[in-house]
């Protein structure tokens, strides 16, 4: 049985432009409030889950009561953080930014570190994160975790680095007191620290220099490609990158997987890898050529085939990493996913009148594994620091090599 896209990044396309362009009065704001309160429940699949249908509605009143004290920014955040009460992974607010600081930050075990940056500030990579306008990442990550659910740590630290860089989210939060700068305070490998100073941009023109390591580092490689495979004759180990849980109509899934079973039977390996690590998902039918054929594979047995899966293995990818861990030898190798076993899923969104964020909400309840709560663990956990990073090592690929 395929199932169907799970994620909420396919709802963008339903979210106007002029979003966060416009000065709303708070008769408006006052407008979306309620037709929110009115419409989420109706649509989603069991809201009242996690919370109480009185917990939220009194919820709600609350926001309503200092509704004056609330301008866009401020009133998108308390929608987020009345999101985190219901609970729900894939019931996501989904707001149309327009601006966006020329930084991108990866979140590692040992900190926060800059792998993107704007041009001109390129001698700054790879800087750990200490601040932003003054406030320490610790308070920072305090207040992230009053509009992310951060239950789940991987889905945390995914989700609050995806923000970090927008000055509307974070001028909403208090760290900014504008959405035009920002001052990020940031420690070099050598324990200096310095501040930058960045200028918001229109998020289309986002033009950035990344760190080195996403051209050097196998992972990476093939960017362009929702799946790819690469064979290293010296280790005898096929990788297979799986990125998108999208079947790709220039080069469909299946024909790929007859032309990578064809090369398995010529070059005879002793392990196979599919890397799951940054698969967040789509729709999880597009891997069952493979997860068909490794089921009848001389590789399917124990330390010879091996799952990649990390922090932002969700939704769809996360059902076929479930899949492999149920139905074949194969050992798990890296964090615990972003997305828990059993979840609601399957979105579809709607759009408030006036601010025209996009809520999506959860239509369908996936029993992946029966009695199994929480995310999906590793056979083998990984920590993955941003030393080996920098010095180019992928501390699971490593460890696969070794046995």
């Amino acid at each position: 049985m395929k199932k169907y896209l799970a994620f909420i990044s396919g709802l963008l396309i339903l979210i106007s432009n002029d979003a966060f362009s416009q000065n709303l009065s708070k008769k408006q704001l006052l407008e979306d409030l309620m037709y929110y309160r009115d419409t989420l429940p109706v649509k989603h699949k069991n809201l009242y889950n996690k919370i109480t249908k009185t917990e939220f509605e009194n919820k709600v009143a609350r926001i309503a009561g200092k509704i004056d004290t609330l301008n866009e920014e401020t009133f998108m955040v308390e929608l987020f953080r009345l999101n985190v009460s219901i609970g729900d992974e894939h019931t996501r607010i989904e707001p149309q930014f327009t601006l966006a600081l020329p930084i991108k930050f990866t979140p590692f075990d040992d900190g926060i570190f800059v792998t993107g940056i704007d041009p001109q500030q390129s001698s700054a990579l790879l800087s750990k994160l200490t601040a932003i306008n003054g406030h320490p990442i610790d308070e920072i990550n305090r207040k992230f975790k009053e509009v992310i659910k951060a239950d789940n740590q991987s889905y945390f630290e995914i989700y609050e680095q995806q923000f970090l860089n927008n000055p509307s989210f974070l001028k909403g939060l208090g760290v900014l007191n504008s959405d035009k700068s920002a001052e990020f305070t940031l420690q070099s490998r050598n324990g200096e620290t310095r501040q930058v100073t960045l200028y918001a941009v229109n998020k289309d023109s986002l033009n950035l220099t990344l760190s080195p390591q996403y051209g050097a580092m196998l992972p990476y490689r093939e960017p362009e490609k929702d799946y790819w495979y690469a064979y290293d004759s010296t280790k005898k180990t096929v990788y297979f990158n799986f990125v998108h849980c999208i079947d790709d109509e220039q080069h469909p899934f299946a024909q790929f997987n007859e032309e990578l079973f064809s090369k398995i039977k010529s070059w005879h390996p002793d392990k196979i890898i599919i890397d799951l690590r940054y698969n967040s998902g789509g729709n999880s039918g597009v891997l069952e050529p493979f997860i068909d054929s490794i089921k009848h594979s001389y590789l399917n047995k124990k330390n010879h085939f091996y799952v990649l899966i990390g922090k932002q293995t969700f939704s769809s990818a996360l059902m076929n990493a479930i899949e492999f861990k149920r139905y074949t030898n194969a050992i798990l190798v890296g964090q615990m996913t972003s997305g828990n076993i059993n979840h609601y899923g399957e979105v579809r969104g709607f759009r408030l009148p006036n601010t025209k964020i996009v809520i999506g909400y959860s239509t369908r309840y996936w029993e992946n594994w029966k009695g199994k709560k929480g995310a999906l663990m590793p056979d083998k956990g990984i920590t993955y620091s941003s030393l080996n990073f920098i010095d180019n090592k992928d501390e699971a690929l490593e460890y696969i090599y070794k046995q």
